[in-house]
């Protein structure tokens, strides 16, 4: 099943677009409902939720900038390096680049990497953010990124990165910003 909120509605979950439940993670490719993980081959639903706590969202540090705990601002999860540089490809996201190619068979290998090049890493929604960018076919979500400083409840913290921790956060604070724009389509 695609990505559910914590504290949302059932029927929300299932067959809307849920916001109002507590912020969890999720893989781009199955998390937005109707995304290409998101049924397998029978028809049923798979989960795509990656984390609901686990040391690894939108939460704020009460305390410092995300710089002065030894950490890198701008990080965007499943899609930059650690020196901050981003990645050509998904496969900091998924072993090989996650899916392959019958076509490069003459390369010795019968179905060799073919990693994705845009719509990949991994997205937040929750505390107002949706999880779904709107109707496919190309079903996008939208991604998180490490940014610094102060922001009403859904404002920017930064230019294209909204406040969805659930609190008001002060200058110098640090957190995952949800993406106002959609993320790219798959490919």
């Amino acid at each position: 099943m695609p990505a559910s909120m914590p504290g949302e509605t059932n029927a929300n979950n299932r067959t809307a677009n849920p916001a109002a439940g507590a912020p969890v993670t999720f893989d781009l490719l199955s998390g937005p409902k109707g995304s290409p993980f998101d049924k397998d081959a029978t028809g049923n639903a798979t989960t795509g939720a990656l984390s609901t706590g686990i040391g690894f969202g939108p939460a704020v540090d009460p305390m410092v900038s995300i710089t002065k705990a030894g950490f890198t601002d701008d990080y965007t999860p499943g899609v930059t390096k650690p020196d901050g540089t981003a990645s050509a490809n998904s496969t900091l996201m998924y072993i090989g680049g996650g899916k392959t190619s019958a076509t490069g068979a003459t390369t010795g290998r019968p179905f060799p990497p073919a990693p994705y090049t845009a719509g990949f890493g991994i997205g937040g929604a929750g505390n107002g953010g949706s999880r779904d960018a709107g109707a496919g076919p190309a079903f996008t979500g939208f991604t998180m990124k490490m940014v610094t400083g102060a922001a009403a409840l859904a404002a920017a913290i930064e230019a294209g990165f909204l406040n969805r921790t659930g609190q008001v956060m002060i200058a110098g604070q640090s957190a995952f910003g949800s993406a106002s724009a959609a993320s790219a389509v798959v490919a």
